[in-house]
């Protein structure tokens, strides 16, 4: 009999589904210490967790049975997702199961702040009657800005609207048509924060989005200006808020998550201005059900039928198929995370050339894996193989195959064209060998470059000297250049350079600063 442990509290509406099929025994065993899950979980199929089991590395090695990770909700922070996909395992979540309970949520802590409900509250506890310390504002008229239109961000659209609040809201994964066709007003990042009385995040953590709220960010705020975040703590730099809130730049702000939880001695809590609460967006009943529903019926899918669902590390392609394509599949990813850190404005449209002998074979499975790549970089564990194509028609984004047999250069390319309001973003790709994933143009830029670990991509103008900036930033901060890839159209040239160690933003910044350097983006594959 197959066997399913559950590691974490999960609703009973769950369990029964997992324990109702007859085929599967199911132990629910929470609170284990790290090496007792790792004492046991060789005895398991699957297992079912929420936020508070860590699957490390050297637990799932230990996994020598493992079929299949669930987690109940989206976020995989607590996964070593490489070592599953290394051993073999399935890890699948249930986005979108916490959309209205996260949405209501942050919609009562902006009503919340605006009354000062929490301060009034503990003012009256200590036997005072102060109803002029908290004269609060109303919410109606007022311009909420919406910084990530997901599910969430779409809900929330719906109940501010409710109260009468004028509601603008951005995602460079949304298109405006989409926008349109959803009744949200769509703007630019900048506007957001120039018109925005209240600014709430619902975006992933990612590199892109850590710390996107700051001093610089702040600065371009309105006076007074009132700040949630019940998404991913991190996305708000904690410091530069703590100095925005005192003062009072920020009027007051709302937090459901923190960088490190719980946030002991955080300065943050000794404001008057902040209210707070223990990462509870996805608390309710209903939400604990909906996602538990979710995951165990996706687990059964999977260990009695085969059927994936909802999967972040595997694609839905037979073990055939994969021999022949899973070169393309890598390929595929790594041409679409390149493109979702180079573009610029909100994706309207992709094309997706086949040409060569790939053209011959499943193509099915790898233009999920561009779409996923693509979307990635702001979405994070919300979009994965299964529901790329899913997610990129939910915004808007018109995704296009084209297959031709023939190809000049190479045996096999994968070309990926982008179109946003901004530009036209073009990549091409080719494996080299039997397995080695390439990038062979950008653009009109012709560039043999290996899409792989801490990468640099540089434009800039075709001027002399350039290439010794480059060295010149890149050795005062310590790094080294393992590989460096050029390509030049008429006036302008392109560097891919593989590094050592990560580009962080003060070395972004000091590259910029040099004569004939144009952009300067790092990103890693």
């Amino acid at each position: 009999m197959l066997k399913v442990l559950v590691s974490d509290k999960l609703s009973k509406e769950g369990i029964d589904i997992l324990s109702k099929t007859g085929k599967i025994q199911v132990d629910v065993k929470v609170g284990l210490k790290p090496e007792e899950l790792k004492s046991i979980i060789h005895e398991y199929h699957g297992i079912v967790i929420r936020s508070a089991t860590k699957l490390t590395k050297d637990i799932i090695e230990a996994a020598k049975n493992l079929k299949v990770i669930g987690r109940a909700g989206s976020g995989l922070d607590n996964v070593d997702k490489a070592a599953a996909t290394a051993a073999g395992i399935v890890v699948m979540n249930t986005p979108g199961g916490n959309t209205v309970t996260t949405a209501e949520l942050t919609f009562g802590m902006l009503l919340a702040m605006s009354r000062y409900i929490p301060q009034s509250f503990l003012s009256i506890k200590e036997g005072k009657w102060e109803k002029s310390k908290f004269q609060g504002v109303e919410v109606y008229g007022k311009t909420l800005g919406i910084i990530g239109l997901g599910n969430i961000g779409q809900t929330l659209n719906k109940r501010a609207k409710c109260f009468g609040m004028n509601v603008i809201g951005y995602d460079p994964f949304l298109s405006k048509e989409k926008a349109q066709e959803l009744e949200i007003n769509y703007v630019g990042l900048d506007e957001i924060y120039e018109k925005s009385d209240y600014i709430s995040v619902h975006t992933p953590l990612s590199k892109e989005t850590k710390g996107m709220i700051n001093k610089e960010t702040i600065a371009k705020m309105k006076d007074g200006v009132r700040l949630l975040n019940i998404a991913r703590g991190g996305i708000i730099n904690e410091v530069d808020l703590y100095e925005a809130l005192k003062s009072k730049k920020v009027a007051s702000c709302a937090l459901d998550v923190f960088e490190v939880e719980p946030p002991v001695d955080n300065p943050l809590l000794t404001l008057d201005n902040l209210i707070v609460t223990p990462h509870l967006g996805a608390s309710t009943v209903e939400a604990q059900v909906n996602v538990a529903v979710a995951v165990c019926n996706q687990i059964v899918d999977y260990l009695l039928n085969g059927t994936i669902k909802n999967a972040v590390n595997v694609p839905s392609v037979t073990k055939e198929e994969l021999e022949i394509v899973g070169p393309y599949l890598t390929l595929g990813e790594k041409l679409g995370k390149l493109t979702g850190n180079l573009v610029t404005g909100a994706i309207k449209s992709v094309k997706i050339d086949y040409n060569g002998i790939v053209a011959n074979h499943n193509v099915s499975a790898i233009t999920p894996n561009i779409i996923k790549g693509l979307l990635y970089p702001l979405l994070g564990e919300d979009v994965n193989y299964i529901n790329a194509n899913e997610t990129a028609k939910k915004r808007g984004i018109t995704v296009v195959e084209a297959k031709s047999d023939s190809n000049l250069d190479y045996t096999s390319t994968i070309t990926v064209s982008v179109s946003t309001d901004a530009e036209t973003f073009v990549i091409t790709g080719a494996i080299f060998g039997k397995k080695n994933p390439w990038i062979v143009k950008i653009n009109n830029y012709a560039i043999e470059a290996i899409p792989e670990g801490h990468i640099l991509a540089i434009f800039n103008l075709d001027k002399s000297g350039v290439i010794a900036s480059i060295g010149k930033v890149l050795g005062k901060n310590n790094i080294n250049i393992a590989r460096m890839h050029l390509g030049r159209d008429k006036e302008q040239a392109i560097s891919i350079l593989q590094l050592d160690s990560k580009a962080d933003s003060t070395v972004i910044n000091e590259l910029l600063a040099e004569p004939n350097i144009l952009r300067a983006q790092y990103l890693e594959l």
